[in-house]
């Protein structure tokens, strides 16, 4: 059963009634208010105020306000006036009747409030949209509009390229006809010309002498050679090609390849003399390989594995067919955990032991087992099984393979277990 609140206050006005309820150190927030005409009604479990006024009171017009462990609330009468007493006593029906109907008129109040909420949601969000419909057919339009400006200036500068093609055109054809005019012209000159060197033979009639015959048609060529144009002056075209490393000509050829396949040649040519400037310091025993091969050895006996890596370096390049240096340095990246190089140094070291043979057998083994264990160290131990085998065929009785095998094989069958 609810608590009721009865040392709250109030004063009044002619035209209004002031009451202070008391809220008991409530939160706002859990304050409960229902007001009618005639009924007020402040909720705040445990905690309950409600009072039937003596008149009618302004519903629209009242004022509440909740804050401070207080509720102040400002109750315009209907009718101005002044009140003998806050409430009346009436009947529990009546009382009942009353909260009801407050209660209905709370209700209708804040469907009402709901549905004019709905409403101006919905035409906020109506001129949202057609707020954005119109800056999107704005933008569209402002769109097609910079098309048509696109559009209509291309077509006038194609316009204008054809005119000025046919203006190119119209020049190309008067010069065309002009130069053809000239040869016409010069033509019919030469055609003239033609009589005037033709020597005109003696005729038996005339009595001339030989000499004067002679003197006639000398004076007639003179003359007929003054008028011909001179001779064109000889002249000399130099040609020449673009050198061609390739035998096949441009057309027929793959440019691009070629010229990276020349790159890499010039690439590897500069290296080498790079490699030999290197070799040019060193003594006569650091240029024999056996020598190098040998101080490598020592030194990775030591546990000088760099000092070990760099004398097998300096060997292989004195000499890439011996296949011990290839094992030796793969052994030296095993040991400094750069395993992608000792796979390299590993499988061209196999490269060297081929074919496969007795006298090779124990080398390729070595070789066989430093791959297969830089396989297990990066976890490919499929890989590394399949070297372990290689090696176990060629000497099938060593049992520190066979345990080393088998750990592989069960880490294998685990890793498919989890898997699964």
């Amino acid at each position: 059963m609810p608590l009721l609140i009865t040392d709250h206050t109030w004063t009044q006005s002619e035209s209004a009634v002031f009451l202070r309820v008391p809220l008991k150190a409530v939160k706002p927030a859990k304050v409960d208010v229902l007001c009618a005409e005639e009924y007020l009604k402040v909720s705040f479990p445990p905690f309950l105020f409600e009072v039937f006024f003596f008149e009618l009171i302004e519903v629209e017009k009242s004022v509440a306000k909740i804050g401070n462990g207080v509720a102040l609330f400002t109750l315009p009468k209907k009718n101005p006036g002044h009140w003998e007493q806050l409430g009346v006593n009436i009947d529990k029906d009546k009382q009942r009747e009353i909260r009801e109907r407050a209660i209905i008129r709370s209700h209708i109040k804040a469907k009402e409030k709901e549905e004019a909420k709905a409403l101006r949601i919905h035409q906020e969000r109506k001129y949202t949209l057609e707020t954005m419909m119109k800056m999107e057919e704005e933008e569209r339009m402002r769109i097609q509009t910079m098309k048509d400006e696109e559009c209509a200036r291309a077509v006038k500068e194609l316009e204008s390229w054809k005119e000025k093609k046919k203006e190119v055109e119209k020049e190309e054809e008067a010069q065309r006809r002009l130069q053809d005019t000239d040869v016409q012209e010069t033509k019919q000159i030469h055609q003239q010309r033609k009589p005037e060197t033709v020597i005109t033979p003696v005729q038996p009639q005339q009595h001339l002498s030989r000499a004067q015959g002679e003197k006639i048609s000398s004076g007639k060529k003179s003359s007929s050679r003054a008028d011909l144009p001179a001779p064109r002056s000889a002249g000399c075209i130099k040609v020449s090609f673009t050198p061609r490393v390739f035998p096949t000509p441009t057309r027929e050829s793959r440019m691009p390849e070629e010229e990276e396949w020349l790159r890499k040649q010039a690439e590897a040519r500069r290296a080498k003399n790079a490699d030999l400037a290197e070799l040019d310091d060193l003594t006569e025993e650091e240029r024999n390989p056996d020598w190098l091969k040998n101080k490598g050895d020592k030194f990775f006996m030591l546990g000088n594995y760099q000092a070990a890596l760099n004398a097998y370096d300096l060997a292989i390049k004195l000499n890439r067919q011996i296949a011990a240096l290839f094992s030796n340095r793969a052994a030296c990246h095993l040991k400094l955990r750069n395993l992608h190089k000792a796979i390299e140094d590993s499988s061209q070291a196999l490269e060297l032991l081929m074919p496969a043979v007795s006298g090779n057998a124990k080398a390729r083994m070595k070789v066989h087992v430093r791959r297969g264990t830089a396989f297990c160290q990066l976890e490919l131990y499929v890989e590394g099984l399949q070297d372990y085998q290689a090696a176990l065929r060629i000497d099938p009785q060593n049992q520190a393979l066979q345990a080393d095998a088998q750990k592989i094989r069960e880490i294998i069958q685990g890793t498919e277990a989890n898997s699964n």
